[in-house]
Protein backbone atom coordinates (compact mmCIF):
# COMPACT_ATOMS: atom_id res chain seq x y z
CA UNK A 1 0.00 0.00 0.00
CA UNK A 2 1.63 3.04 -1.07
CA UNK A 3 0.03 7.02 0.53
CA UNK A 4 0.23 10.08 -1.83
CA UNK A 5 0.67 13.45 -0.46
CA UNK A 6 0.16 16.18 -2.19
CA UNK A 7 0.36 19.84 -1.76
CA UNK A 8 -0.43 22.73 -4.02
CA UNK A 9 1.38 25.99 -3.82
CA UNK A 10 -0.31 29.13 -5.59
CA UNK A 11 1.00 32.19 -6.90
CA UNK A 12 -1.43 35.47 -7.23
CA UNK A 13 0.32 37.53 -10.53
CA UNK A 14 0.32 41.18 -8.69
CA UNK A 15 3.28 40.36 -6.91
CA UNK A 16 2.15 39.02 -3.74
CA UNK A 17 2.44 35.33 -2.69
CA UNK A 18 -0.26 33.76 -0.78
CA UNK A 19 1.07 30.12 -0.11
CA UNK A 20 -2.93 28.17 0.11
CA UNK A 21 -2.81 24.67 1.58
CA UNK A 22 -6.07 23.90 -0.42
CA UNK A 23 -5.10 20.30 1.57
CA UNK A 24 -3.65 17.46 1.51
CA UNK A 25 -5.35 14.58 0.14
CA UNK A 26 -4.35 11.08 1.10
CA UNK A 27 -5.23 8.10 -1.60
CA UNK A 28 -4.64 4.36 -0.84
CA UNK A 29 -3.62 2.38 -3.73
CA UNK A 30 -3.81 -1.38 -3.97
CA UNK A 31 -0.80 -3.32 -5.23
CA UNK A 32 -3.00 -5.01 -7.38
CA UNK A 33 -3.82 -2.34 -10.65
CA UNK A 34 -6.59 -4.43 -11.84
CA UNK A 35 -7.82 -4.83 -8.76
CA UNK A 36 -7.49 -0.95 -8.27
CA UNK A 37 -9.07 -0.84 -12.05
CA UNK A 38 -12.46 -2.53 -11.78
CA UNK A 39 -14.54 -3.33 -8.58
CA UNK A 40 -16.28 -6.22 -7.86
CA UNK A 41 -18.97 -7.25 -10.01
CA UNK A 42 -17.59 -5.65 -13.22
CA UNK A 43 -16.28 -7.90 -16.22
CA UNK A 44 -12.29 -7.29 -17.34
CA UNK A 45 -12.18 -6.04 -21.09
CA UNK A 46 -10.01 -9.78 -20.70
CA UNK A 47 -12.90 -11.45 -19.28
CA UNK A 48 -15.09 -10.57 -21.81
CA UNK A 49 -15.88 -13.28 -24.62
CA UNK A 50 -14.63 -11.89 -28.50
CA UNK A 51 -16.30 -12.19 -31.33
CA UNK A 52 -15.30 -11.89 -34.92
CA UNK A 53 -13.65 -14.07 -37.03
CA UNK A 54 -10.74 -14.96 -34.95
CA UNK A 55 -10.84 -18.23 -33.00
CA UNK A 56 -7.43 -18.43 -31.75
CA UNK A 57 -5.54 -16.20 -28.97
CA UNK A 58 -1.79 -15.54 -29.86
CA UNK A 59 0.12 -15.98 -26.53
CA UNK A 60 1.87 -13.04 -25.61
CA UNK A 61 4.87 -12.75 -24.17
CA UNK A 62 5.33 -12.88 -20.56
CA UNK A 63 7.48 -9.40 -19.81
CA UNK A 64 10.41 -9.89 -17.25
CA UNK A 65 10.20 -8.71 -14.17
CA UNK A 66 12.51 -6.64 -13.59
CA UNK A 67 14.46 -6.49 -10.00
CA UNK A 68 14.12 -3.92 -7.57
CA UNK A 69 16.72 -3.44 -5.13
CA UNK A 70 16.42 -3.44 -1.51
CA UNK A 71 17.56 -1.54 1.45
CA UNK A 72 21.08 -2.42 1.70
CA UNK A 73 20.87 -1.38 5.70
CA UNK A 74 18.39 -4.35 5.97
CA UNK A 75 20.78 -7.14 7.51
CA UNK A 76 23.43 -5.09 8.87
CA UNK A 77 24.28 -6.57 11.98
CA UNK A 78 23.64 -9.71 11.19
CA UNK A 79 26.08 -9.35 8.00
CA UNK A 80 29.19 -8.33 10.27
CA UNK A 81 28.51 -11.56 12.35
CA UNK A 82 28.61 -13.58 9.73
CA UNK A 83 31.81 -11.99 8.04
CA UNK A 84 33.79 -12.10 10.84
CA UNK A 85 33.00 -15.93 10.73
CA UNK A 86 33.85 -16.23 7.40
CA UNK A 87 37.41 -14.17 8.20
CA UNK A 88 38.44 -15.87 10.78
CA UNK A 89 37.62 -19.20 9.33
CA UNK A 90 38.98 -18.43 5.69
CA UNK A 91 42.03 -20.23 7.07
CA UNK A 92 41.04 -23.35 7.20
CA UNK A 93 38.93 -22.66 3.45
CA UNK A 94 41.60 -22.28 1.21
CA UNK A 95 41.90 -23.66 -1.86
CA UNK A 96 44.38 -24.45 -4.65
CA UNK A 97 43.86 -21.26 -6.74
CA UNK A 98 44.31 -19.40 -4.14
CA UNK A 99 48.00 -19.97 -4.25
CA UNK A 100 48.51 -18.32 -7.11
CA UNK A 101 47.90 -14.76 -4.94
CA UNK A 102 48.99 -16.01 -1.36
CA UNK A 103 52.67 -17.82 -2.64
CA UNK A 104 53.64 -14.33 -3.85
CA UNK A 105 51.70 -12.50 -0.99
CA UNK A 106 53.81 -14.80 1.48
CA UNK A 107 57.48 -14.57 0.08
CA UNK A 108 57.03 -10.70 0.03
CA UNK A 109 56.35 -10.38 3.58
CA UNK A 110 59.24 -12.96 4.27
CA UNK A 111 61.52 -10.75 2.48
CA UNK A 112 60.10 -7.46 4.46
CA UNK A 113 60.45 -9.30 7.40
CA UNK A 114 63.53 -10.32 7.00
CA UNK A 115 64.89 -6.09 5.80
CA UNK A 116 62.42 -4.13 7.93
CA UNK A 117 65.26 -3.29 10.26
CA UNK A 118 67.54 -2.27 7.20
CA UNK A 119 64.54 -0.07 5.66
CA UNK A 120 63.27 1.50 8.47
CA UNK A 121 66.83 2.26 9.83
CA UNK A 122 67.31 3.92 6.44
CA UNK A 123 64.95 6.60 6.94
CA UNK A 124 66.32 7.54 10.26
CA UNK A 125 69.97 7.37 8.63
CA UNK A 126 69.77 10.32 7.67
CA UNK A 127 68.61 12.50 10.44
CA UNK A 128 64.47 14.16 10.92
CA UNK A 129 62.88 15.39 7.98
CA UNK A 130 60.35 17.68 9.02
CA UNK A 131 59.13 18.09 5.47
CA UNK A 132 58.69 14.26 4.61
CA UNK A 133 57.43 13.84 8.31
CA UNK A 134 54.82 16.66 7.86
CA UNK A 135 54.37 15.62 4.68
CA UNK A 136 53.52 12.08 5.17
CA UNK A 137 51.37 12.92 8.61
CA UNK A 138 49.05 14.82 6.35
CA UNK A 139 48.75 12.42 3.56
CA UNK A 140 48.24 9.47 5.97
CA UNK A 141 44.97 10.92 7.31
CA UNK A 142 43.14 9.71 4.58
CA UNK A 143 43.31 6.14 6.23
CA UNK A 144 42.24 7.26 9.67
CA UNK A 145 39.27 6.64 11.23
CA UNK A 146 37.73 10.22 10.84
CA UNK A 147 38.40 10.30 7.10
CA UNK A 148 37.50 6.76 6.15
CA UNK A 149 34.13 6.58 7.91
CA UNK A 150 33.32 9.88 6.95
CA UNK A 151 33.41 9.31 3.63
CA UNK A 152 31.27 6.52 3.88
CA UNK A 153 28.58 8.13 5.37
CA UNK A 154 28.83 11.02 2.97
CA UNK A 155 28.10 8.26 0.42
CA UNK A 156 25.32 6.75 2.17
CA UNK A 157 23.42 10.12 3.11
CA UNK A 158 24.17 11.70 -0.69
CA UNK A 159 22.46 8.11 -1.99
CA UNK A 160 19.42 8.37 0.72
CA UNK A 161 18.74 11.72 -0.04
CA UNK A 162 18.91 11.71 -3.77
CA UNK A 163 17.57 7.84 -4.05
CA UNK A 164 20.73 6.79 -5.60
CA UNK A 165 20.80 3.39 -4.86
CA UNK A 166 24.19 2.68 -5.49
CA UNK A 167 25.66 5.57 -3.35
CA UNK A 168 23.71 4.09 -0.27
CA UNK A 169 24.98 1.39 -0.93
CA UNK A 170 28.56 2.07 -1.31
CA UNK A 171 28.13 3.84 2.21
CA UNK A 172 26.80 1.26 3.96
CA UNK A 173 29.06 -1.80 2.74
CA UNK A 174 32.23 0.64 3.39
CA UNK A 175 31.01 1.23 7.14
CA UNK A 176 30.61 -2.87 7.17
CA UNK A 177 33.95 -3.41 5.74
CA UNK A 178 36.02 -1.05 7.81
CA UNK A 179 33.98 -2.51 10.88
CA UNK A 180 35.42 -5.89 10.03
CA UNK A 181 38.85 -4.90 9.55
CA UNK A 182 38.71 -2.56 12.36
CA UNK A 183 38.28 -5.74 14.78
CA UNK A 184 40.72 -7.96 12.79
CA UNK A 185 43.38 -5.26 12.78
CA UNK A 186 42.69 -4.30 16.70
CA UNK A 187 43.10 -8.59 17.21
CA UNK A 188 46.20 -9.31 15.54
CA UNK A 189 47.76 -5.74 16.86
CA UNK A 190 47.18 -7.08 20.47
CA UNK A 191 48.33 -10.64 19.83
CA UNK A 192 51.45 -9.79 18.03
CA UNK A 193 52.45 -6.67 20.20
CA UNK A 194 55.51 -5.63 16.96
CA UNK A 195 56.66 -1.86 18.46
CA UNK A 196 56.91 0.57 15.94
CA UNK A 197 59.86 1.80 14.10
CA UNK A 198 60.69 4.85 16.11
CA UNK A 199 61.27 2.34 18.94
CA UNK A 200 64.64 0.34 20.02
CA UNK A 201 66.34 1.09 16.88
CA UNK A 202 63.59 -0.34 14.83
CA UNK A 203 64.70 -3.75 15.99
CA UNK A 204 60.62 -4.92 14.63
CA UNK A 205 60.74 -7.87 17.47
CA UNK A 206 57.24 -9.27 18.14
CA UNK A 207 55.78 -9.77 21.26
CA UNK A 208 57.85 -6.92 22.79
CA UNK A 209 54.36 -4.32 23.48
CA UNK A 210 54.09 -2.52 20.61
CA UNK A 211 51.27 -2.20 18.33
CA UNK A 212 52.86 -1.89 15.30
CA UNK A 213 51.67 -4.96 13.14
CA UNK A 214 49.58 -4.62 10.94
CA UNK A 215 48.99 -0.79 9.61
CA UNK A 216 45.35 0.12 11.10
CA UNK A 217 45.56 3.14 8.31
CA UNK A 218 46.40 1.21 5.84
CA UNK A 219 43.50 -1.98 5.96
CA UNK A 220 41.14 1.05 6.03
CA UNK A 221 42.20 3.15 3.45
CA UNK A 222 42.51 -0.19 1.13
CA UNK A 223 38.90 -1.46 2.53
CA UNK A 224 37.42 1.57 1.71
CA UNK A 225 38.66 1.87 -2.09
CA UNK A 226 38.47 -1.35 -2.96
CA UNK A 227 34.44 -1.32 -1.72
CA UNK A 228 34.33 2.43 -3.98
CA UNK A 229 36.39 0.86 -6.86
CA UNK A 230 34.48 -1.88 -6.82
CA UNK A 231 30.79 -0.06 -6.93
CA UNK A 232 31.95 2.20 -9.89
CA UNK A 233 33.99 -0.09 -11.76
CA UNK A 234 32.84 1.55 -14.77
CA UNK A 235 34.23 4.50 -14.26
CA UNK A 236 38.13 4.52 -14.45
CA UNK A 237 38.60 8.13 -13.22
CA UNK A 238 37.02 7.06 -9.88
CA UNK A 239 38.81 3.14 -9.31
CA UNK A 240 42.42 4.54 -9.78
CA UNK A 241 41.57 7.06 -7.82
CA UNK A 242 40.52 4.99 -5.17
CA UNK A 243 43.58 2.49 -5.62
CA UNK A 244 45.65 5.42 -5.77
CA UNK A 245 45.24 7.37 -2.65
CA UNK A 246 45.38 3.56 -0.46
CA UNK A 247 48.35 3.53 -1.94
CA UNK A 248 49.72 6.57 -0.98
CA UNK A 249 48.33 6.24 2.45
CA UNK A 250 50.52 2.99 2.73
CA UNK A 251 53.29 4.87 1.35
CA UNK A 252 53.00 7.35 3.99
CA UNK A 253 52.73 5.00 6.88
CA UNK A 254 56.17 4.29 5.78
CA UNK A 255 58.12 7.06 5.10
CA UNK A 256 56.01 9.08 8.25
CA UNK A 257 57.97 6.12 9.95
CA UNK A 258 54.97 4.84 11.44
CA UNK A 259 55.05 1.34 10.27
CA UNK A 260 57.98 -1.27 8.69
CA UNK A 261 57.45 -2.36 5.34
CA UNK A 262 55.87 -5.36 5.87
CA UNK A 263 53.27 -3.83 8.77
CA UNK A 264 51.96 -2.12 5.58
CA UNK A 265 51.82 -4.67 2.98
CA UNK A 266 49.89 -7.10 4.92
CA UNK A 267 47.49 -4.06 6.25
CA UNK A 268 47.33 -2.81 2.28
CA UNK A 269 46.33 -6.83 1.24
CA UNK A 270 44.07 -7.71 4.35
CA UNK A 271 42.02 -4.10 3.78
CA UNK A 272 41.60 -5.22 -0.28
CA UNK A 273 40.43 -9.01 0.82
CA UNK A 274 38.11 -7.89 3.39
CA UNK A 275 36.66 -5.07 0.76
CA UNK A 276 36.32 -7.41 -2.20
CA UNK A 277 34.83 -10.10 -0.08
CA UNK A 278 32.28 -7.84 1.75
CA UNK A 279 31.46 -6.49 -1.60
CA UNK A 280 31.05 -9.74 -3.24
CA UNK A 281 29.25 -10.76 -0.20
CA UNK A 282 26.29 -8.55 0.12
CA UNK A 283 26.15 -6.18 -3.27
CA UNK A 284 22.76 -5.85 -4.89
CA UNK A 285 22.85 -7.23 -8.57
CA UNK A 286 19.75 -5.17 -9.26
CA UNK A 287 21.55 -2.15 -8.97
CA UNK A 288 23.55 -3.23 -12.23
CA UNK A 289 20.43 -3.63 -14.05
CA UNK A 290 20.03 0.57 -15.26
CA UNK A 291 24.03 0.47 -15.51
CA UNK A 292 24.77 1.35 -12.26
CA UNK A 293 22.71 3.98 -11.17
CA UNK A 294 18.98 2.76 -10.39
CA UNK A 295 17.13 5.09 -8.72
CA UNK A 296 13.91 3.63 -6.43
CA UNK A 297 11.11 5.15 -5.42
CA UNK A 298 11.76 2.69 -1.95
CA UNK A 299 14.92 4.21 -1.73
CA UNK A 300 14.22 7.82 -2.06
CA UNK A 301 14.41 10.18 0.53
CA UNK A 302 10.63 11.11 1.87
CA UNK A 303 11.87 14.82 2.56
CA UNK A 304 11.95 15.14 -1.22
CA UNK A 305 9.10 15.37 -3.52
CA UNK A 306 8.43 12.62 -5.88
CA UNK A 307 6.82 14.71 -8.43
CA UNK A 308 6.55 18.09 -8.95
CA UNK A 309 3.35 19.64 -11.65
CA UNK A 310 2.44 22.88 -12.39
CA UNK A 311 -0.98 24.13 -11.96
CA UNK A 312 -2.54 27.75 -13.29
CA UNK A 313 -6.25 28.49 -13.10
CA UNK A 314 -7.59 31.40 -15.45
CA UNK A 315 -10.59 31.92 -13.84
CA UNK A 316 -9.18 32.51 -10.03
CA UNK A 317 -6.27 33.89 -11.86
CA UNK A 318 -3.66 31.81 -10.04
CA UNK A 319 -0.61 29.70 -10.79
CA UNK A 320 1.76 27.56 -8.97
CA UNK A 321 3.21 24.33 -8.38
CA UNK A 322 1.86 20.76 -6.88
CA UNK A 323 3.76 18.24 -4.72
CA UNK A 324 3.92 15.37 -4.42
CA UNK A 325 4.92 12.77 -1.60
CA UNK A 326 5.47 9.12 -1.65
CA UNK A 327 5.12 7.74 2.12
Amino acid sequence: MSRICTLRIFVQPCGSVRVAALGLLLSFASANASAQSYGPGVTTPEAQPKTGAMTKTEAQPTPTPKATPQPPERHFFGNLLRDQRAIWTSPFHVERGDARWLAPLGISTAILFATDRHTAGALAGGGLNPTRLRISRDISQGGSLYATSGAAAAFYLIGRATGNGRARETGVLAAEALIDSGIVVEALKVATQRPRPRVDDASGEFFDGGNSFPSGHSISAWTLATVVASEYSRNRFIEVGAYGMAAAVSVSRFTGRNHFLSDVLVGSAMGYGIGRYVYKKHHDPALDSDGGEVKSVAMRSKLLPSAVAPRFSRAERTYGLALAWDF
